[in-house]
């Protein structure tokens, strides 16, 4: 006997029929989706693009508020505050008047970028440089004389911007002050433009470092930035360099103490002010010299000078004496115990 079929048995069939007959042949891949491009999204930064941007100038900022610190004996804090695409008219609407603007170039891209320091920032740090303690003036155009210290304090920070930016092969090269109508015709008004914001603040004053870069040339720069991203980090020689020369700035707790030796606890009890206690140790025994709580070699106490010092006699086998920055002949730094 015939079954007879529903209706929702027929709609079924056929909805089955439809999906076998849009479904590909077996063992050919479907076609790719196509898309419509949109020219007005041109040169846009990707988000993965921004973070990496965002990781290099947040070290450019830690980097930069160390080396002004130490260069100018006074703090010096600095902070990444934003990082957005915006077109050259908004950047040029943000522009603070009167201020510290300088063009530079990007290498090997043959592009020109934009560095901005509010004056509300360079005053006081003028004023440290001549002798000051950093108290910012009221809001005027800069003699030459301060000029001239301002653009050293830039080319410092330009210097700091290619060490943080040297892993994807940028280069930011100092070119020089700008006017206000010269920087207004260095791009065309509606050109996407990365614009990235630092907040500085000293003791008794506080402003913005403003750094404009054209979009569409950081591309191919930002693909390979993105690309390093999971590979081990290796630091150039440039990068290795720097890193002793901070770390030499460093103080170690440095001690020349008694090796460890065993007294009777009857001496011990009998001690008084005045009392000459006899060591186990011949009289020219060397004593220990210990860095950072380590023991580094023997030495003899000396005198040099007003100073004590530890007279270097040889260290122990497992120390690299070219991993120490100070000359361990006459070490000024230590204590006799």
């Amino acid at each position: 006997m015939a079954k007879q079929l529903g209706q929702g048995d027929i709609d079924a069939l056929f909805a089955a029929s439809a999906a076998n007959s849009s479904a590909p042949p077996e063992g050919l891949a479907s076609e790719p989706q196509l898309e419509r491009y949109d020219f007005s999204r041109a040169g846009q930064i990707s988000n993965d693009q921004m973070r990496a941007i965002s990781s290099v100038n947040d070290l450019f900022a830690r980097n930069m508020m160390h080396t002004l610190s130490a260069w100018l004996r006074t703090p010096f804090k600095m902070k990444l505050v934003a990082g957005e695409q915006l077109p050259f008219r908004e950047f040029l609407e943000r522009l603070s008047s009167p201020s510290y603007i300088c063009s530079i170039r990007l290498e090997p891209l043959g592009a020109v970028g934009l560095l901005e320091l509010e004056l509300a920032l360079a005053s006081p740090i003028v004023d440290v440089l001549l002798g000051g303690v950093g108290r910012a003036w009221p809001t005027r155009e800069l003699t030459d004389i301060e000029e001239a210290i301002l653009t050293s304090v830039v080319q410092m920070a330009v210097r700091e911007l290619n060490l943080a930016w040297q892993s994807v092969g940028l280069e930011f090269v100092f070119e020089k002050r700008e006017s206000e109508p010269a920087v207004a015709r260095m791009l065309t008004a509606g050109e996407k433009t990365l614009c990235v914001s630092f907040e500085a603040r000293m003791p008794e004053a506080q402003g913005a470092m403003n750094l404009c870069l054209p979009a569409v040339v950081l591309n191919a720069i930002l693909r390979r930035l993105i690309s390093q991203g999971d590979r081990p980090k290796r630091r150039s020689r440039e990068a290795h360099a720097r890193i002793r020369e901070l770390m030499g700035e460093m103080k170690i707790g440095a001690a020349l103490q008694f090796p460890a030796m065993r007294l009777r606890a009857s001496e011990l009890s009998t001690l008084a002010p005045g009392t000459i206690l006899r060591l186990p140790l011949a009289k020219h025994a060397a004593s220990e010299l210990r860095m950072g709580g380590l023991q580094f070699g023997r030495a003899h106490p000396v005198r040099t000078g007003e100073h004590r010092g530890a007279q270097l006699e040889g260290v122990i086998d497992n120390v690299d004496c070219n991993d120490v920055s100070a000359e361990l002949s006459v070490v000024e730094t230590t204590s006799v115990n």
